[in-house]
């Protein structure tokens, strides 16, 4: 079986960096990785002992769906590692992913472990990853077993995962009418669940997530959260992104009219402050910042 990478990238170019390096040190090697460039101009990365393919998909916007259909479209790979390019994979990454899928045909979901801030400036120490990272509390953990059911497809999460190439065409991929920030990956889930396609957690196949500012909820994205939150019920019936439109509403941000959401004010250097990660938190928590929100929502409700 031939293996293909696949990441998008928008600026990050030292996370992208890194990125190609961790794969450079795997134990297997993957057979090509293949980057869906959002911005003008393409990388200057680091030497691989592989093909590095960097597919130009526009400078608009982050058409995060479109640019992940557009990697794997082009990957020639028999088997499809999907990374984001904030993470860096364990030496093993490659070689769990090679076997899980040869044993299993269904969406694989890899271990996640996010680092603290300057963990990447003495370089890549596996070692010291293992020791510092940490999971993320909102996320599963690994299964007991080499693979374990996942049974909720809100569960699926893009950020690390893989599939036979064959299967992820055939169900046409991600859907490209969602853009922008959310609501993609649940959609995805949604339709691998309606396939009758198993989702997997997967013991291995690791991936270290980079430190970076982050806000959750995403409220520097509001505007496609809501976008994109009404294609998925126009598709599915049902709204999705509940806990963000929950943060949002209860901010003041966005009111449920006629069945519709509607933007209220302008993101305020509050709402920023709210939900910006703090530089000593590996990671970023929507759960926390709706605690925060629903305790003052008696508050909010009668001033």
């Amino acid at each position: 079986m031939t293996i293909s990478v696949c990441t998008l990238a928008h600026g990050r170019a030292g996370h992208l960096a890194n990125l190609v390096r961790g794969l450079a040190g795997q134990s297997r090697m993957p057979h090509e990785l293949v980057i869906a460039v959002m911005q003008p101009r393409p990388y200057e990365l680091p030497s691989a002992p592989f093909p590095i393919r960097q597919i130009m998909v526009g400078a608009d916007g982050i058409p995060l769906a479109a640019a992940r259909n557009a990697a794997a479209r082009a990957a020639r790979g028999d088997q499809l590692l999907f990374l984001d390019v904030d993470c860096i994979p364990a030496p093993s990454f490659v070689a769990d992913y090679a076997e899980a899928l040869s044993q299993a045909d269904g969406v694989l979901m890899g271990e996640v472990l996010y680092l603290p801030a300057g963990a990447t400036d003495a370089g890549l120490e596996f070692p010291r990853f293992a020791a510092t990272a940490v999971k993320h509390s909102e996320r599963a953990g690994p299964p007991a077993g080499p693979l374990g059911d996942c049974t909720d497809y809100r569960c699926f999460w893009s950020l690390n995962f893989a599939m036979r190439r064959d299967t992820f065409l055939g169900l046409g991929g991600f859907d490209e009418r969602y853009v922008g920030y959310g609501g993609e990956d649940t959609d995805f889930g949604r339709v691998v669940a309606t396939a009758g396609v198993p989702l997997f957690w997967c013991r291995g196949a690791r991936a270290y997530h980079q430190h970076h500012p982050h806000h959750m909820p995403p409220v520097h994205h509001v505007d496609s959260v809501i976008a994109n939150a009404t294609h998925f019920r126009d598709k599915w019936g049902h709204f999705t992104m509940d806990h963000w439109l929950r943060a949002f509403t209860l901010m003041g941000l966005i009111e449920l009219q006629d069945g519709e959401y509607v933007r209220l004010r302008d993101v305020s250097d509050a709402d920023l402050a709210l939900t910006r990660q703090q530089a000593d938190q590996p990671y970023a928590s929507s759960a926390t910042v709706l605690a925060v929100l629903e305790a003052r929502a008696p508050a909010i409700a009668t001033a």
